[in-house]
């Protein structure tokens, strides 16, 4: 009997056909919403509004809208409003029974802007921005009027409930109305917060001087004003000033401008900016591609210095200041605030979320732009450029004192220290260039040895997990083993006693396996840096290695592979050659030969690293949720699990 269920039921491991899912319509993006927004947290909450915002501004920078409304609700919904053309309602060609705004809301990569025949720039560029705030709001709202009437459709979760109807009249209205409400099965209890909405209304009001968006909140949250009009004729340069606000300038007024692309080099598009220097804080630089933020920067902020450097070196060699040769971009970046605002057509984003450009020609056309008006800027008053050449000289010859003592120091103490026996140094002496990998076991690190540039990458192995040092003892801290090897490997020591000049290595790497053990021990790593060492952090000292997962290879082609989204998406296309594709998995370091290890995880040229940082908006719920995940206190731990859980998709035990 027993064994005649066995053969007649499904076996609980069986993997046929039946196993594979197909996600239809906009499935994917609940089911891993990640891929889409960059995850369920705070920041992608308010990436949804974004995404909508950036619709209506496209419309702005188009020509076709002027005003923009923005209206927070007090059941935490949000409604965005602009008088332009409106999505069309007529039926799609393509789904004659569907109309064009029930494709373009429930479609993935469904939109106007692909060909570059409806906008010539704009910021949403995959088609993918409005479904995926559909597809995770538990409602949403869409009002279009065209042609003098209103046309209205409602959905959940992604679902039309019902066509788009001709709700009435609407002489005196035109453009789009979105109302979205995030669903709490994806989001949890995170709400949005009217001040980051206020902050990010107003530097899209900044971003293109020919827009008014009018802000409004039924939230009070104690700081952010119940109605707000944006309207700014002298876009980045007022966004400057107001930024600056009462702080000493070595230029009285900031270096700004606007150039157009199609003039100068016959392409669309165009470049703003806006910069001064100041002794009276660090500096710092916020780009926009398309009114989009690129808080990670990319191409046209490398060519925005660029150009800077250039002309600031030119101009020191005409005022016979051989000295101005030695500045670098870090002098440029010490005390210069700058605003960069580019519209080009077709950019190319790393990622859905758009943090960093990747548009090769970026570089070229912001740098070609700017330089010519900043010789002449700089030719024009030569009291600022005399005040910021005098500036940057100076912060030029403090970092070369400060480079030569550290080299003098390093070497000093590289003699003194007792550094750990398991230490693989580098033989560089200066720190500038220099990585320490953080591997775990000797397996991992006989690989990582044979694959390192010996003159530049250092290794220290660790043995097994770290101690959690949240909450610990500080006398159990300077007992742990692993950690007194760190900190002696690095130089520095914790708390209050880390000084950052003293750390031996520019970048400190985390390198472990790409599993749940080795997660945990990054993850512990990370807190004892956040905790002890945060400076370290804060100066973009801190990364993770991202090791591959799998290997394909078809003849002489060979391919790596992060994850099994990346690999399907290689097996799909194929790797350009013929026969069989082989899949290699790594279950760890130690597995990978060195020259796998080399090309894939610590070679700069062909690696991938993420930076450890720490999000400056809401600096306080890092340290909280840092608390809850790894503090002493269990139920804090349970109570995000239990708010979690349901997000997990996939456990890799």
């Amino acid at each position: 009997m027993a064994n005649d269920l066995l053969s007649g039921a499904a076996q609980p491991d069986a993997y046929d056909a039946s196993s594979i899912e197909v996600l239809e319509g906009l499935e994917p993006v609940r089911k891993r919403p990640g891929m889409y927004i960059g995850g369920t947290d705070e920041r992608a909450l308010h990436h949804l509004v974004a995404e909508v915002l950036d619709n209506s501004m496209d419309e702005a920078v188009a020509g076709h809208a002027n005003r923009i409304e923005v209206e927070m609700h007090g059941d935490g919904s949000v409604t965005i409003r602009d008088n332009g053309r409106g999505i069309p309602v007529d039926p799609h060609p393509k789904f004659p029974d569907k109309s064009a705004l029930e494709v373009i809301l429930c479609t993935l990569h469904a939109g106007g802007k692909f060909s570059g025949k409806s906008y010539e720039t704009s910021g949403g560029l995959h088609g993918v921005g409005i479904s995926v705030v559909n597809a995770l709001s538990d409602h949403l709202r869409v009002e279009v009027a065209r042609n003098k009437l209103l046309y209205a459709q409602e959905f959940s979760r992604g679902i039309p409930q019902g066509s788009v109807t001709e709700v009435g009249q609407a002489p005196n209205r035109r453009g789009t109305s979105v109302t979205f409400h995030p669903d709490a099965e994806i989001f949890g209890k995170l709400r949005l917060k009217p001040a980051r909405l206020f902050k990010m209304v107003r530097s899209k009001a900044y971003l293109f001087s020919g827009v008014e968006i009018r802000w409004k909140s039924a939230i009070d949250d104690g700081e952010t004003p119940p109605e707000a009009r944006f309207h700014f004729p002298g876009g980045l340069a007022d966004y400057l000033t107001e930024t600056l606000g009462q702080a000493a300038t070595y230029a009285d007024r900031p270096f700004a401008g606007k150039v157009s692309f199609k003039d100068r080099f016959n392409t669309p598009g165009s470049v703003e900016w806006a910069i001064n220097w100041t002794p009276s804080r660090d500096g710092f630089i916020q780009s926009y591609c398309n009114t989009v933020p690129t808080p990670e920067g990319g191409t046209h902020e490398a060519g925005f210095w660029a150009a800077i450097l250039k002309g600031i070196r030119a101009y020191g060699e005409l005022a016979s200041n051989r000295k101005a040769a030695n500045i670098t971009r870090e002098d440029l970046m010490a005390g210069g605030c700058a605003l960069v605002s580019c519209f080009i057509r077709e950019p190319e984003f790393v990622g859905q979320t758009k943090d960093r450009l990747a548009t090769s020609d970026a570089a070229r056309l912001v740098e070609g732009a700017v330089r010519d008006h900043f010789d002449n800027w700089l030719a024009a008053d030569t009291k600022s450029a005399g005040a910021i050449l005098d500036f940057l000289v100076l912060r030029a010859e403090e970092r070369l004192k400060r480079r030569q003592e550290k080299e003098t120091a390093r070497k000093s103490a590289t003699k003194k220290l007792r550094l750990p026996g398991k230490l693989v140094d580098c033989t560089l002496s200066a720190r500038d260039g220099t990585e320490i990998f953080i591997v775990e076991g000797d397996s991992a690190g006989g690989s990582a040895k044979m694959a390192r540039d010996r003159k530049t990458q250092a290794l220290l192995p660790l043995r097994g997990k770290i101690l959690n040092v949240l909450g610990a003892a500080s006398s159990k801290m300077s007992q742990n083993a692993e950690i007194s090897d760190l900190c002696q490997a690095l130089g520095v020591g914790m708390g209050s006693k880390f000084r950052l000049d003293d750390l031996r290595y520019d970048k400190i790497i985390i390198m472990t396996d790409a599993d749940v053990d080795g997660a945990h021990i990054a993850s512990l790593l990370m807190t004892f840096f956040f905790s002890q060492m945060r400076p370290l952090i804060d100066g973009g000292h801190l990364y993770l290695a991202c090791p591959p997962l799998y290997r394909l290879t078809q003849g002489a082609n060979r391919v790596y592979c992060l994850d099994e989204a990346e690999r399907d998406a290689w097996l799909a296309k194929g790797l350009g050659g013929k026969g069989k594709i082989d899949v290699s998995r790594f279950k760890g370091l130690g597995e990978m030969d060195a020259k796998d290890l080399k090309e894939t995880t610590m070679h700069p040229a062909s690696r991938k690293l993420i930076r450890v940082s720490i999000d400056d908006d809401e600096p306080g719920e890092t340290d909280d949720l840092v608390d809850r995940l790894m503090g002493k206190r269990p139920e804090k731990r349970f109570e995000y699990i239990t708010d979690n859980a349901r997000f997990v998709e996939e456990l890799d035990v």
